[in-house]
């Protein structure tokens, strides 16, 4: 599919590798990479400070396309949602999240998913095929100088999070590659802090955690017993939720750190008294962090969100056990850009 490797695929040291096996400075990489990440110029020729020799290897060996945004959607709270359109015309959706002294991308990591969550737009469309790691890392730099662009020149992405569309575990090499990038304080410099990967429990990929850069970890729980698990999310009926906590215990956290549980509110089927008790006897209250998510709404979705009155009421009977709980603002739910909502251009029906 790519004639030549992507610039966007290489952290800083393959970069200098690769100068150095070509036969250049080592120092470029430093150069190169101010360029895209920093002042997030793509143009080779616009390189002022880099020599017309390594300009011109790049321009004939390197591949700098960049995934096209093709529309974009502001809904009223200023959430934006982006569809990009990949090399091989395939397409997916991202979402930039505005938020006081900072502005979140939400990435899709995967064109479709396989998962299958009854509740996830995505979920109907099947799974493609894998996002490449500089597809990855495209997203951020085609929705960052689109913002620049048109918002304010001096506003950066400061948060990323794999939330969009697919599974990232599922893509764990193109991810985990991505994720080194973004961290590369010659580059973008995020922190682990301010990054964020959510699983649906892929437990196998899970134990490889292990070999991942140490951002934050989220699961998609969304219930507290097998049964309601299963209904919603196929994936359980394969690992279950003990295999899943199970694997749970070999994330390694740092001190003062928590695991982040989602869990999506669903009028009538997980959002009762013996729900609030499931999760009181899963969940360790001093490593865990439960996320409230009501349910967005889209066409052809059989479930219903609860009334704002039982959300409050769900998240004061867990903060009444001393859980450290949190409700999530719908964001974007007017333009389909809301947590399970992302689908890209295809057309979702049942």
């Amino acid at each position: 599919m790519q004639n030549h490797e992507s610039i966007y695929s290489f952290t800083c040291q393959e970069m200098q590798d690769m100068l150095v096996r070509e036969g250049f400075a080592r120092y470029a990489s430093d150069q190169i990479y101010g360029w895209i990440y920093k002042k997030f110029v793509y143009n080779p020729d616009e390189w002022t400070n880099v020599s017309a020799r390594i300009r011109d290897w790049f321009s004939s060996n390197i591949d700098f396309f960049l995934p096209k945004i093709t529309k974009m959607e502001v809904s009223k709270d200023g959430t934006r949602k982006y569809l990009l359109e990949m090399k091989d015309g395939e397409c997916v959706e991202a979402v930039t999240i505005p938020a006081p002294g900072r502005l979140t991308l939400c990435v899709s990591t995967q064109v479709g998913c396989a998962i299958g969550c009854k509740f996830c737009r995505t979920a109907f469309l099947g799974f493609k095929r894998n996002l490449f790691s500089s597809e990855i890392v495209g997203q951020f730099l085609s929705i960052n100088r689109w913002v620049k662009d048109n918002v304010d020149p001096m506003m950066n992405i400061s948060n990323v999070v794999y939330m969009g569309q697919g599974e990232p575990l599922h893509n764990f090499e193109n991810v985990k590659k991505a994720t080194l990038i973004f961290m590369e304080d010659k580059g973008t410099s995020i922190g682990r802090r301010r990054m964020t990967l959510s699983t649906s429990g892929l437990v196998p990929q899970m134990h490889r955690l292990l070999d991942f850069p140490p951002i934050n970890i989220a699961i998609s729980l969304h219930a507290a017993s097998d049964d309601i698990r299963d209904k919603l999310m196929p994936i359980n009926k394969k690992y279950d939720l003990r295999k899943l906590f199970e694997a749970i215990k070999e994330i390694p956290l740092g001190a003062h750190r928590r695991i982040t549980y989602e869990y999506l509110l669903i009028d009538g089927l997980n959002d009762r008294l013996e729900d609030v008790e499931g999760l009181c006897r899963l969940l360790d209250k001093k490593e865990s962090k439960i996320n409230l998510i009501p349910f967005n709404e889209f066409a052809g979705s059989e479930f219903k969100s609860p009334s704002d009155e039982k959300v409050r009421w769900f998240q004061d009977e867990l903060l009444r056990r001393d859980y450290v709980c949190t409700t999530r603002l719908s964001k974007g739910a007017d333009i389909l850009a809301a947590c399970g909502q992302l689908a890209g251009k295809q057309t979702v029906s049942r």
